[in-house]
């Protein structure tokens, strides 16, 4: 049997149900699911009651979209075994999702105004049953109206890149704000859940490592399908120096992921969840 620590569903950014990345948890032999929407809990109570019908164990968790200030990188976090609803997540996570949504609709109004025939309306329905509106879902949106047939390709490079290395940015690019991802670490430790630092290797967030076990950071992803071998030996280094779990997961968006992964192709080994376990019943008992 398998872990699966880090998946995303339509509550976010993945056009697969609870119910549809179970089953395909179950096919996969997955035993211990982490569902990891970013920014919410929503769902994560439903899930754990259907998981027991796939045979499947549900790790209640979250991704905090956070930032690295200091040194202007985005920063995720994963929480496991949070509260879900909690009101410290609920103070720092609702004022993103409400962000990010209204910014899809700046950015789809660039679109319609740049020429591009696609509706806000036909966008909010790719985003069904979530939180609201991403990136994925306007790509979807373009993808039915021909004028691509990718999510992740130049069209998207056009409308959305953000313009590093000197470039220009895309079209329909309007830069967000996140949260200090010190205080990502802080909200999931009083949601009583166990923080990790989510593929650092994408990120470049090495080096922020000491100020976020500092803040209570608890583990690191080492596994992970955009980390190369150099990424994973960074973060097993770490994770040794400063006594962080180490996790791993296929970061599951199904078709809307930047590449095409397995459900339960990153997994740590179900050990790591016994890990998280003790770790988070080891902080519980020094509140």
């Amino acid at each position: 049997m398998k872990a699966e620590l880090h998946c995303h569903t339509n509550i976010s950014d993945c056009p697969l149900t609870i119910d549809e990345v179970l089953n395909l948890a179950a096919a996969n032999d997955v035993s211990h699911l982490a569902i990891t929407n970013h920014d919410t809990t929503k769902g994560l109570e439903e899930a754990i009651e259907q998981g027991k019908k796939y045979g499947v164990e549900v790790i209640p968790g979250i991704e905090i979209s956070g930032f690295d200030f200091e040194r202007g990188r985005r920063v995720h976090i994963l929480g496991y075994f949070i509260e879900p609803g909690h009101k410290a997540i609920e103070a720092l996570c609702g004022p993103l999702t409400e962000k990010r949504h209204k910014l899809s609709l700046e950015m789809v109004q660039r679109l319609i105004e740049a020429g591009y025939s696609i509706t806000w309306e036909r966008c909010q329905e790719f985003a069904h049953g979530g939180t609201g509106v991403y990136k994925q879902h306007i790509m979807a949106a373009l993808i039915e109206a021909g004028y691509t047939d990718s999510i992740y390709g130049p069209l998207y490079k056009k409308l959305f890149s953000r313009g590093q290395k000197g470039e220009v940015p895309g079209l329909a690019f309007i830069p967000m704000e996140y949260v200090d991802a010190r205080q990502a670490v802080k909200a999931v430790l009083e949601a009583g859940g166990v923080p990790v630092l989510a593929h650092p290797g994408q990120y470049g967030n090495f080096e922020m490592v000491p100020d976020l076990t500092e803040a209570g950071l608890q583990g690191i992803e080492v596994w992970h399908p955009l980390h190369n071998h150099q990424h994973e030996d960074m973060a097993r280094k770490l994770a040794v120096k400063y006594g962080l779990i180490m996790t791993g997961g296929s970061d599951f968006h199904g078709a809307y992921g930047e590449k095409p992964v397995v459900l339960g192709s990153r997994s740590p080994g179900v050990e790591r969840v016994h890990e998280l376990a003790a770790r988070r019943k080891k902080l519980k008992s020094h509140i």
